[in-house]
């Protein structure tokens, strides 16, 4: 049975700022389960609404949908590794974007031509392998 605030798979995409197609792909790969009226339109609800919300700020943090799903699905134990993989993560990605931000901030009032000639710009660049670099460098 549908509400009055049950949305249809458009309007529930145009509340959310997602086109129509996102919802019907989170839906294949089974992180949304929006239930259905008897001639099997897809309705909205506020519980799915809100999932549909978590998803979208989950993977625009940086989960993909398959860390999303696997969260969803994994017992407590293994969520909490999870989670906890994905934090140390997200915190080695802060602490590099911290160090940029200084660095840049430095850029504004360095007075030396070259990098090397600057300690600030040269340790900067110079570092091997900070311990905020999580993974492969990109060139």
């Amino acid at each position: 049975m549908t509400t009055a605030q049950d949305l249809r798979i458009g309007d529930a995409a145009a509340v959310l700022g997602i086109e129509a197609h996102v919802l019907r792909h989170w839906e294949s790969v089974g992180l949304l389960r929006p239930p259905r009226t008897p001639s099997g339109h897809r309705v909205y609800d506020s519980n799915t609404l809100d999932y549909a919300r978590l998803i979208r700020t989950l993977q625009r943090s940086g989960l993909s949908l398959e860390q999303i799903r696997e969260l969803g699905m994994s017992p407590c134990d293994t969520r909490t590794l999870l989670i906890e993989a994905k934090r140390r993560e997200i915190q080695a990605h802060m602490a590099l974007l911290e160090a940029t931000d200084g660095f840049l901030a430095h850029l504004t009032t360095c007075s030396h031509p070259v990098v090397a000639d600057c300690p600030e710009c040269s340790g900067f660049t110079r570092r091997n392998d900070p311990p905020y670099l999580d993974g492969p460098r990109r060139h």
